[in-house]
């Protein structure tokens, strides 16, 4: 039987069965064990027919799954007229030509249906050029198996030179090609990274989460914003970021970050390591929760186990359990709020706890929070300007020429505080919204940048002043 031949990486429009195994050392955490991989097929246009699972204590080298249960698959291949079968797992090159051999019809693995999402998802150039060396670095090594696929993407496939076999043009091509797409990326990345970096003096919170969580529909909920948001797997992939007013307390940058998902193709992950930029400078990370979903415990750590490897710790975050609406069983979701102190049950869709994650939010920023009073020139214009952006100001006194400014502003603020005649106040209490909620530590002072900075041994003392 001849080999399947393969257009491009694309698996949308196609009947197929869905097969994955069972390893009897671990847990299944979905209502059924192929649910998450159902969504990926649906969400990539996949038709599903019909799908298979085997229990075993580990994967057949060969063929992934046993002997009897390739036999049982090829029968619903036929039965069901399947034109591709769908594993949820990474394939291995030999896996993939045995199983095409055995069945006579095209294998996707976990990874290739990811790439087709990411691709056919893939709005921005940026988010293509990620898509694309994602795909190439996960197809190099299968070229033997993807026959045609190079015609789209350098169009002269056919140009080889004397003696020269195929395969060796085609992975010479792929290299070429990769090594444009991370040269490119790379100017990408260090142009993210001055955009992360020019807003230092504005606080950013983001948000993170397993794909379909929620995020957009908070983003929504919390900003007013329009963002895209549809019931699917990786419905975005590019950061969205929109300005949150926050009641009683100012406004602050909200970041919507791409969706992660168990076993993402580790390759997909270093090409969108920019996207994730602002992650991993925000100053406070909301991680967003389906509360309704069975396994919504280990997405928890699927996700925390993504950001420790882009270098993030997720153990900070706020955790917001999300779709409280449609939660069946409340004991669940008390297991959850027993198990993980810091989070917030909301309903982003119904808009309900939104109050209590702000408060919360409010809170943690706080920690880097001082009251201060300022003194300067009643005809300070920069100051006043740059208070007006970066603190909230809660009163004013003035005397003769001078002005005295009541001010609740964050310690990384001070630092860029315009210095031209301007006397600090630093006072140890913080208030949010009315209430104490903690003091500063003993010997916070305001040095010659006009940074607060922390010193047990600090002579200065509660209400120091400083002139800047």
């Amino acid at each position: 039987m001849s080999d399947p031949k393969r257009v491009e990486l694309k698996v949308n429009y196609q009947r197929a069965i869905l097969a994955g195994v069972v390893l009897t050392d671990e847990p299944v955490a979905e209502r059924e064990p192929l649910e998450e991989l159902r969504g990926l097929a649906e969400t990539a246009g996949v038709e599903v027919v019909a799908s298979l699972v085997q229990n075993r204590q580990e994967p057949d080298n060969k063929t992934y799954l046993g002997k009897g249960k390739v036999q049982e698959l090829k029968n619903l291949v036929h039965l069901h007229d399947a034109k591709m079968v769908v594993f949820d797992t990474g394939l291995s090159p030999g896996q993939l030509k045995s199983l095409e051999e055995a069945l006579g019809v095209m294998i996707v693995d976990r990874n290739e249906l990811i790439l087709s999402i990411f691709a056919t998802h893939a709005r921005t150039t940026e988010s293509h050029l990620q898509v694309e060396l994602a795909q190439l670095l996960y197809m190099r090594p299968r070229l033997k198996r993807m026959w045609g696929h190079l015609d789209r993407i350098t169009g002269n496939v056919n140009a080889r030179g004397s003696g020269e076999q195929q395969l060796e043009t085609d992975r010479r091509l792929v290299d070429v090609r990769v090594t444009e797409l991370q040269a490119k990326l790379k100017v990408v990345e260090l142009r993210r990274e001055r955009m992360v970096a020019q807003r230092h003096n504005q606080l950013t919170v983001s948000l993170v989460g397993y794909t379909n969580a929620g995020k957009s529909t908070l983003m929504n909920a919390l900003t007013g914003a329009d963002v895209y948001v549809a019931n699917q797997l990786f419905a975005t992939l590019d950061t969205r970021t929109r300005s949150w007013k926050v009641p009683h307390w100012g406004t602050v940058l909200l970041s919507d970050t791409v969706g992660f998902i168990r076993n993402l193709p580790h390759n997909l992950v270093a090409s969108f390591r920019s996207t994730l930029e602002e992650a991993r400078h925000a100053d406070l990370l909301l991680h967003v929760v389906d509360a309704s979903h069975p396994a919504a415990e280990h997405q928890i750590q699927t996700v925390n186990e993504v950001l420790k490897e882009i270098g993030i710790d997720g153990s900070q975050a706020i955790l917001v359990l999300n779709k409280s609406d449609a939660v069946e069983d409340r004991s669940y979701l008390d297991v959850l709020r027993a198990t993980h102190a810091d989070s917030v049950t909301v309903s982003a869709f119904q808009k309900t706890g939104l109050d209590q994650l702000k408060q919360m939010v409010m809170d943690r920023l706080s920690g880097g929070y001082v009251h201060a009073d300022l003194e300067t020139n009643v005809a300070n214009g920069r100051l006043f300007s740059y208070l007006a952006e970066h603190a909230e100001v809660t009163g004013q006194d003035y005397a003769d020429e001078r002005v005295t400014i009541h001010c609740r502003i964050a310690r990384k603020f001070l630092a860029s505080i315009p210095t031209e005649d301007v006397q600090v106040h630093v006072t140890h209490e913080r208030e949010v919204n009315g209430s104490t909620h903690g003091s500063l530590p003993t010997g916070v002072a305001v040095n010659s940048n006009g940074a607060a900075t922390h010193d047990a041994d600090s002579e200065v003392a509660q209400g120091a002043t400083v002139t800047l």
